[in-house]
């Protein structure tokens, strides 16, 4: 049992590392309304890009 306090000291460590990796931030949108958010974020970006590549150089 000499282990037994490192592998405590461990179990600690990675339960405080994981803890802060779950959290998500909350919106407040249901399912179908953050598809729809991010479909316009998508179009967005998609649209800016092609902007992009069209612009004469």
């Amino acid at each position: 049992m000499t282990r037994g306090n490192q592998r405590e000291l461990a179990r600690a460590k990675n339960l405080k590392k994981n803890a802060d990796k779950g959290k998500k931030q909350d919106d407040g949108l249901s399912a179908a309304a953050r598809k729809q958010r991010d479909a316009q974020i998508m179009q967005e970006k998609q649209k800016k890009a092609s902007e992009k590549k069209d612009e004469p150089k």
